[in-house]
């Protein structure tokens, strides 16, 4: 027996999670992990659930994750890990050229590699891959680029043959042996070059506006204190452990694809717009996904390829691409530069600020990241004027990179408010509690929580900061020169619509269902958790099911939603099963109890007066194959056409707080470094956080989300940086694209504040998957400037900077 819920939003009462105050112990004592999900969909029964009775709230307090045990043993199982019978194996043949024309393939000598079943090119595939827009323009890729359509080259590395055989050796061989011709054409490959095209960004994306209010140029001339800089970021790419994979077999008109996406909708819905077939003959398996960071976005461009390739041949085949091609089949983030102009009264009152910045876009896609609508309102300003542009490039299309606009565009706010306090003679955290707000100063409307400054007192506190010396290059331990640098964090919330499938069996176990995706965020423990701490069981009685197109539609993995998306729709589906067991019960054993009175606790639904009903016996009266609903979850603010959107495998991220309010999450980020005097050697000795991102559910894998982000802050203020020659990404391979490693990792804490916002959703959850990582480049930049007095306005920050 079943029931779809309606598509209102939902408000009914749950009971909310307990909030965890820093440092607290886990009540449940030392766990060991619950086991875990088939990652591919199958169930895993963990046998009948055990009495739950006297425990204390399991959301709020640390738990293991659910597929902990999976992933460490080997058991896990990724795409890649897919064996099907009779399975092909593809390799990618790239383009050599940045811009140009194919005028013909030398391909013999790779054909007569043993075991070399097939290579397609553009010969094979023209006119077969239907045009497809991007996600963030209303379509459903990475990228509206169609490898394998012409002769046509757009950029260096682009799909120009693809090469299938019996093993992964052989396909690669044939790949490095296949020889194509080309007509090389002008190109363009960064900022200023020659036949770059650079457009107001709002120009290129409809819905962009530039945030601006009073008038910011003439407070600036009027300005007591000025500071005026250009401070640049490099491209960077994604490099996750698992690379961009896929596999595609047919049974007869039907198709599975296994591929790591955060967005399986996505790839159902364009891969059949592209092959000119029905959603429903697709489906899409993601499984476990073995980090993304922001890649894996969408429908790829290699995904249809392969597919045909399959079809021709009849018979699976599997795309495990290098590293390598990784950087130009998949999206990165472009570098960005930016023009920071910073007025102030000289007590730190902010009267203007001016920020024009640049992004990189490619030739064919109308997408760039937008980031000035969190710098215009971070600070209390008057006068705001920002101005976007893009400059379109002969380069493959960038793509969302974890806090995609936050990352790049607050390193050059933040160093600029580290330049005005020095200017002024102030502390960094003074002035930031100077020009607090507590309403937007673009829009006008108030934050619906605001704890900035609780942050950074909180960090100040526990990381030591006022033993800093207020002048730079005074502090010293040997020949190191110490230097302490802070940055603030933030992050507007995201959530979105979801639909998921919530079951009780005749047994007592729960299972909950959705086409989303376990990224290594934890998602899954939260569900479990969820679910658990709703229907009054215990986490071994749950099980739960994600990444499978089969399973009811959810959007995105992405913006930090998935928090907040999945366990409000996950609320309402089991306030809808205790709504339906109280009924039932007041219909019989507990006849005469108000049903809004009765609770679901250790497997049984209790009343006041101390009687209670078995779970499992009013499940099996009910149907004695158990029940479930399908909830649909729309937001405030939504509406039908948000569910329609994720139903076709479209965006549909909103904001938190309505119209009402702005809602964002809040950090503050404190670095430690050590300069060498006569090397220039750099080492960050210390990273501290103290973020504020509503209710936390569980601390255990919020506190290693926000640390990892920390530490890929690092690298991205001392590291990473991929080097752009002719068109050409030169270090593309983990051997010269530096990322930080154990060894880089410092000591690292990250700290909870008590962010109570009952404005922003119904749960108080804001996500912070994204919030680790934002200001650490600033914090480490301003903190290198404070040990040297010398200020590096582009990343990264090498030796050779401090030389």
């Amino acid at each position: 027996m079943s029931e779809r819920l309606g598509v209102a939003p939902w408000t009914a009462a749950v009971p909310p999670p307990v909030l965890l105050a820093a440092g607290e112990e886990n009540p449940m004592g030392s766990e060991s992990p619950m086991g875990s999900e088939n990652p591919m969909g199958s169930e895993n029964p963990m046998g009948r659930p055990t009495d739950a009775r006297d425990r204390p709230s399991l959301l709020g307090r640390p738990h293991p994750r659910v597929e902990g045990a999976a992933k460490v043993t080997g058991v896990a199982l990724y795409a890649s890990d897919t064996r099907l019978p009779r399975l092909a194996h593809a390799a990618l043949v790239t383009s050599t050229i940045p811009r140009g024309r194919i005028t013909g393939f030398d391909l013999a000598a790779a054909e007569a590699v043993p075991g070399c079943l097939r290579i397609f090119t553009h010969r094979d595939f023209a006119g077969a891959i239907r045009p497809v827009k991007h996600l963030m323009a209303g379509g459903h890729a990475n990228s509206g680029h169609r490898p394998l359509d012409s002769d046509a080259v757009a950029y260096a590395g682009q799909i120009v043959a693809l090469v299938v055989a019996d093993t992964v050796e052989a396909a690669r061989e044939a790949a490095a042996r296949a020889l194509v011709h080309y007509r090389r054409d002008d190109f363009a490959d960064g900022f200023d070059a020659p036949g770059s095209e650079t457009v107001r960004l709002a120009d290129l994306k409809p819905k962009h506006h530039d945030p601006r209010c009073g008038d910011a140029d003439a407070a600036l001339a009027a300005a007591e204190v000025t500071v005026a800089a250009r401070y640049e970021t490099p491209i960077q790419h994604h490099n996750p452990i698992e690379l961009f994979t896929t596999t595609c077999a047919w049974d007869g008109p039907r198709l599975t694809v296994y591929e790591p996406s955060r967005y399986i909708g996505a790839v159902r819905h364009g891969l059949a717009a592209q092959l000119g077939l029905d959603p429903a003959d697709i489906r899409v398996v993601a499984g476990l996904i073995g980090g993304h960071f922001g890649a894996k976005f969408a429908l790829a461009q290699y995904t249809a390829p392969v597919a045909l390739a399959a079809r021709a041949l009849g018979r699976p085949v599997s795309l495990v691409p290098s590293r390598r091609d990784c950087f130009t089949i998949a999206n990165y983030r472009p570098e960005t530069r930016h023009d920071i102009r910073l007025g102030a009264t000289r007590d730190g009152r902010f009267t203007a600020l001016v920020h024009e910045a640049e992004v990189i876009a490619s030739r064919f896609d109308p997408f760039a990241m937008e980031g000035t609508d969190v710098t215009a309102s971070l600070y209390a300003c008057p006068n705001v004027r920002t101005d976007e542009r893009a400059a379109r490039v002969d380069r493959n299309t960038p793509g969302p990179m974890r806090a995609p606009p936050e990352v790049p565009y607050l390193f050059a706010l933040e160093s600029a408010v580290d330049e005005m306090a020095h200017a002024l003679k102030l502390d960094p955290i003074a002035l930031r509690r100077r020009n607090d707000t507590l309403t937007d100063p673009i829009s006008g409307k108030p934050f619906s929580s605001r704890p900035l400054m609780a942050c950074f007192e909180a960090g100040a506190e526990a990381f030591g900061w006022a033993e800093r010396d207020p002048e730079p290059g005074r502090m010293r331990d040997g020949p190191w020169r110490i230097g302490l640098g802070c940055a603030a964090s933030v992050r507007p919330v995201k959530i979105a619509p979801a639909t998921m499938r919530i079951g009780l069996g005749p047994d007592g176990r729960a299972t909950v269902a959705s086409a989303h995706h376990e990224i290594g965020n934890g998602i899954t423990t939260l569900l479990a958790l969820g679910a658990a701490e709703w229907l009054g069981l215990l986490p071994e009685a749950v099980t739960v099911r994600l990444g499978d197109t089969d399973l009811p539609a959810a959007g995105l993995s992405g913006g930090s939603s998935t928090t907040t998306s999945l366990l409000h729709t996950l609320a309402q589906g089991c306030e809808s099963l205790r709504v339906r067991l109280a009924e039932a019960a007041v219909a019989g054993p507990l006849a005469g109890a108000d049903p809004a009175s009765l609770r679901l606790e250790s497997g049984r639904l209790a009343a006041p007066d101390g009687r209670a009903c078995p779970l499992d016996m009013l499940v099996a009266g009910l149907d004695p194959g158990g029940i479930e609903t399908v909830a649909a979850f729309t937001p405030e603010g939504s509406g039908p056409e948000a569910l329609e959107a994720i139903e076709s495998g479209r965006m549909a991220l909103g904001t938190g707080a309505g119209s009402q309010a702005v809602s964002w999450a809040f950090g503050a980020q404190f670095a430690r470094v050590q300069v060498h005097a006569e090397t220039g050697e750099i080492r960050v000795a210390r990273l501290l956080g103290a973020f504020a991102a509503g209710r936390v559910l569980n601390p255990l894998t919020a506190r290693s989300q926000l640390t990892g982000g920390m530490i890929w802050g690092l690298g991205s203020a001392l590291l990473e940086e991929t080097i752009l020659d002719r068109g050409h990404y030169r270090n593309a391979d983990l051997a010269e694209y530096l990322i930080a490693t154990a060894a880089d990792a410092p000591e690292i804490e990250a700290l909870f504040v008590p962010d109570p916002d009952d404005t922003v959703n119904p749960l108080g959850l804001k996500g912070l998957g994204e919030l680790g990582i934002i200001g650490v480049n600033a914090a480490i930049a301003n903190a290198v400037f404070h040990a040297t007095g010398r200020r590096i306005r582009a990343l990264p920050i090498r030796v050779e900077d401090m030389l």
